[in-house]
């Protein structure tokens, strides 16, 4: 393999576009496989969901798992982490990858009975680079209150579980648009976010017709970022309500 990686991270909104009118999981696959990532990071995506018969006929709802369904062949190696169950399903985190899973574990952060959450921790094995991947999909509250206990789990985690000397990818819905999560993962932890670095500032993702607010973020360590995109125009307007973010990195 190169020593450059591209990693998009994206909140699919269970697969319908904004307002929930259409279904569009279909071009969501399509728009993710154009970008070339090598590591997706996904937020509420569907594992199981029962449908009627008459829903799959009219939106083309896939009889698969949708993080399955999004990995089709582009991505071999995949994680899923599940934080919300209901009667006709569940939804979570999901991680697909080029590279192989050495292991992968899903992290209940959930403080309310309604607002269920969860961080994917996959560790990967990069091929001929004898190195481990760290990559955390993350999923945080919308309360403050949530969200300052979901980031002391979060620096937990990673201090008591990912070594100094590997990599480290951080990417997800963080929720948070008054920037609180800088004092925890770059002050304790020492990460860096990747819009910051590059552009000076977070990169406004919600909502997307109009991003107003640095919800979605990528926080890395160990790695030297190279370019950064916001998705947010053309065809990716009219799926998500959120915008994907677009990185690359190279390994160091």
């Amino acid at each position: 393999m190169s020593d450059r990686i591209n990693i998009l991270t994206y909140n699919i909104h269970k697969g319908y576009c904004s307002g929930n009118r259409r279904f569009m999981l279909d071009s969501m696959r399509e728009r993710i496989a154009e970008t070339g990532a090598d590591i997706v990071f996904l937020q509420e995506i569907h594992g199981h969901a029962i449908k009627s018969e008459a829903k799959k006929r009219k939106f083309s709802y896939p009889d698969q798992p949708h993080f399955e369904y999004l990995a089709d062949q582009a991505w071999p190696h995949f994680a899923y982490g599940r934080n919300a169950i209901y009667r006709k399903g569940d939804h979570g985190n999901a991680i697909l990858s080029k590279y192989p899973f050495i292991s992968w574990e899903n992290i209940d952060v959930s403080i309310f009975p309604r607002s269920s959450r969860s961080i994917l921790h996959g560790v990967m094995e990069l091929p001929g680079k004898n190195t481990r991947l760290h990559t955390l999909c993350v999923h945080l509250g919308l309360l403050e209150q949530e969200r300052r206990e979901q980031l002391h789990t979060l620096t937990e985690r990673i201090d008591q579980h990912v070594p100094r000397s590997e990599p480290m990818i951080i990417a997800g819905d963080f929720n948070d648009w008054r920037r609180r999560a800088e004092n925890h993962l770059h002050d304790d932890l020492g990460l860096e976010e990747l819009f910051v670095t590059l552009q000076g500032r977070h990169a406004r993702t919600f909502p997307v017709w109009a991003p107003m607010l640095p919800v979605d973020r990528v926080y890395f360590r160990g790695l030297s970022p190279r370019s950064c995109r916001r998705l947010a125009t053309g065809h990716w307007r009219d799926l998500s309500d959120h915008a994907a973010l677009f990185g690359v990195f190279d390994l160091t």
